[in-house]
């Protein structure tokens, strides 16, 4: 997602959301944002309303305890955060933990996101990087403060390593010194460390912080709450979206050994089936008879689905480009010596996370509730569970676990299944506390999917192989309208999702004209791993593919010629990525090798494919990839977020889509839901270039270039150019 603002009425600023200062006096001191939201330090309670919300904890054992303010679901931002402070405190990253915040946007506030959540690749690049390293710096200038003062020597004389403090003779940890410490002024500035004096930051050789709790299976996924009372609930709903529930009967679920009730959700949208466990909510919920009303629902075919996309391209309701129109390019295109056509299709996408959405809701004592969930947005579920149950937001306390995936799933719009836990909790009086589980079938049949994009694009060329003028349009449902994001996204009528990478392309495009409109339907969208930039990443990068094989030029050449009008630093970073994968996977011109770039969250990415194709077999090699994501925190991270968007991108590329008959998924689960297996995996090289920018996002960037690689690449090596996702429908087996 991009940054999007929220409104001052969502957000909480009760005490209650605060992490009460007098709940950690006996584990020392705290650094972090005061009431006014500066940095400050803290051990004692204040009568006067002294609180902070930490960032860091020091204990009087010496161990440094990150608050986290986002969530963990396998990117890395945990480890990211411990190394920053680590790094700025000169702490024992080995011997640091890590906590979850609890939801209060006003003092955890992800600054890209104008929201607590995680999203956008933006934890790091939305306040993260700094906030985290001037609570380290500002934890370790009280700490040096404090040494001086108890062994009277000067601060220059104190040092720091590895979490012990010494001067001369003298040692501790931190812990010995946190009653010293707290009486110091914390700068409004601390200063931090020059980029020649980092030992964590940028250390291959980090571990992360959550491998040993993963794998011995001692991490706590929101799958894993057991709550003492609870009962299970799963929604049995429309099989058409849209369809309003009319009535049902659950006189069949009624023999199920374990079910309790059966009630319709007051919303309309489905049946809650209670159950003393997920055998018996899931079996019964196969027995409920319902009817539905399908008047406002989607009863179309995926067929009519394209034909109407297609009817869309053929006069745009936006003109994206103010300054060049579709009928100017129109006009110009009759003038050219040389043309690229190419109508491509991209099907809807489910998000299929390994572990599918799910949250348990549990009764308060103030009247309130606690949701225990792989919360990615604490702001909108707080704000929506508020209104929906009539509770003040700061009667929603929010227990937050690991996720085992996401990729967009766990936030939308609406908190969907928050809702749907929340309606369940209301429907048994509010007493008993209630978990949600969705099968992986609801997961794929239940919406809130990547939208399907067509889009079709005429280029014109000049004898030397310039472009002359560019007709691009596209069709989708947009995501952002008819939600709290439409101010922010959406510019005259446009949804920027709808039309990122294309409207902003880095390349030097002059007459770029660029025609859209929103496609109608019941179907649920949602932002798929790298939103927008998922579907026109892959159709820029075989655009442009298209035109310098139409050039007879060198892909990577033509690439970097169009690059040299920009004047910006973006373009000498991409120019230089590109460069950099060219030398690193030791391209040369005329070799049958796939070649794409892109620049997504403010990360640079450039990628040479290597195939193997016997008859329609195809086996994917290997893939070379230089990233330039400014200062790299966890190069092993980054690396492993790299192969794992790369793998996720090619299963979607080559096996994934979610189809329709009569408005009804076809799609249920992995079995004809494909995805990619691991001997399919190519091996991925991966360099990151050194950098001291500040750091681009790395969650999803290695998602839309996988693709356009892959597609250039077999072009390359049949001479076949495939427009339509999935590949595997072309013909082509993966191997």
């Amino acid at each position: 997602m991009t940054k999007m603002l929220l409104k001052n009425d969502i957000k909480s600023n009760s005490r209650r959301d605060f992490i009460k200062v007098s709940s950690f006096t006996s584990v020392g001191l705290l650094i972090g944002l005061n009431a006014k939201g500066a940095l400050a330090v803290i051990s004692q309670p204040d009568l006067e309303g002294l609180e902070v919300n930490p960032l860091v904890r020091i204990e009087r054992n010496g161990t440094v305890t990150v608050i986290s303010k986002a969530f963990e679901m396998g990117q890395g931002v945990t480890t990211g955060f411990t190394t920053l402070v680590a790094e700025e405190m000169n702490a024992n990253y080995e011997t640091m933990r890590y906590e979850f915040a609890p939801v209060n946007t006003e003092k955890y506030l992800n600054k890209g996101l104008g929201a607590q959540g995680t999203g956008g690749s933006l934890s790091m690049r939305g306040g993260g990087f700094l906030d985290y390293r001037k609570a380290g710096a500002a934890a370790r200038e009280i700490i040096v403060k404090a040494a001086a003062n108890k062994w009277r020597v000067s601060e220059d004389s104190v040092r720091i390593d590895n979490g012990i403090v010494s001067a001369g003779s003298n040692e501790a940890h931190f812990g010995e010194l946190i009653d010293l410490a707290k009486k110091y002024q914390i700068s409004e500035e601390p200063k931090l460390k020059n980029i020649e004096e980092f030992q964590y930051i940028g250390n291959e050789k980090l571990n992360r912080k959550d491998n040993f709790d993963k794998t011995t299976g001692r991490a706590v996924y929101a799958l894993d709450v057991q709550i003492p009372g609870m009962v299970y609930v799963s929604i049995f709903r429309s099989p058409k979206f849209g369809g309003k529930l009319k009535s049902f009967s659950s006189s069949e679920a009624e023999k199920v050994n374990g079910f309790i009730r059966a009630k319709a959700l007051p919303n309309g949208s489905g049946v809650a089936v209670f159950g003393k466990n997920t055998w018996a909510v899931l079996q019964a919920k196969k027995k409920i008879v319902a009817r539905w009303d399908e008047t406002d629902a989607e009863t179309r075919s995926t067929d009519q689905l394209v034909s109407e996309h297609k009817k869309l391209l053929e006069q745009p309701t936006y003109e994206v480009n103010k300054q060049y129109s579709t009928s100017e390019a129109t006009e110009d295109l009759k003038k050219t010596d040389a043309f690229v056509e190419a109508d491509f299709l991209l099907p809807f996408l489910a998000h299929a996370p390994m572990e599918p959405v799910n949250c348990v809701i549990e009764p308060t004592r103030n009247g309130g509730i606690r949701l225990h969930d792989g919360c990615q947005i604490p702001t909108i579920t707080q704000g929506v569970l508020a209104n929906v149950l009539k509770l003040k937001p700061e009667q929603i306390e929010i227990k937050t676990y690991y996720a085992g995936g996401s990729f967009g799933r766990r936030i939308t719009p609406t908190s969907d299944y928050h809702v749907d836990a929340a309606l369940a909790f209301d429907l048994l009086g509010r007493e008993t506390p209630v978990k949600l589980v969705f099968t992986r079938e609801d997961d794929i049949k239940g919406g809130w999917y990547r939208p399907m994009h067509l889009q079709r694009a005429k280029i014109g060329l000049d004898k030397t192989g310039s472009i002359v003028a560019w007709d691009h349009r596209s069709s989708c449902k947009s995501i952002a309208k008819g939600t709290f994001l439409e101010k922010m996204l959406v510019k005259d009528g446009v949804d920027h999702w709808s039309v990122e990478n294309i409207s902003d392309t880095l390349y030097g495009i002059e007459n770029l004209a660029i025609g859209h409109s929103d496609f109608l339907s019941p179907i649920p969208v949602l932002w798929w791993r790298a939103v927008g930039h998922t579907q026109n990443v892959f159709t820029m990068e075989t655009l442009i593919d298209m035109v310098a094989a139409k050039a007879r030029r060198d892909p990577i050449d033509y690439r970097l010629d169009l690059l040299k009008s920009g004047a910006k630093r973006e373009h000498e970073r991409f120019a230089n990525v590109i460069r950099v994968v060219r030398d690193f996977s030791g391209w040369e011109k005329g070799q049958p090798r796939g070649f794409a770039a892109s620049y997504t969250f403010g990360t640079f990415l450039a990628v040479v494919a290597d195939i193997s194709v016997s008859e329609k077999e195809v086996h994917i090699d290997r893939m070379f990839v230089a990233v330039d994501c400014g200062t790299a925190i966890n190069p092993d991270v980054i690396k492993a977020q790299i192969e794992g968007g790369i793998g996720y991108g090619l299963s979607a590329a080559i096996y994934s889509e979610v189809n329709f008959e009569n408005g009804a998924v076809v799609e249920s689960n992995f079995p004809n839901y494909e995805t990619l297996r691991i001997n399919q995996m190519p091996k991925i090289d991966v360099k990151i270039v050194a950098s001291a920018e500040a750091p681009g996002g790395i969650g999803e960037p290695g998602t839309p270039i996988a693709a356009p690689a892959l597609i250039n690449a077999l072009y390359a090596k049949t001479g076949r150019r495939i427009t339509t996702l999935p590949i595997s429908k072309s013909g082509f087996i993966f191997v």
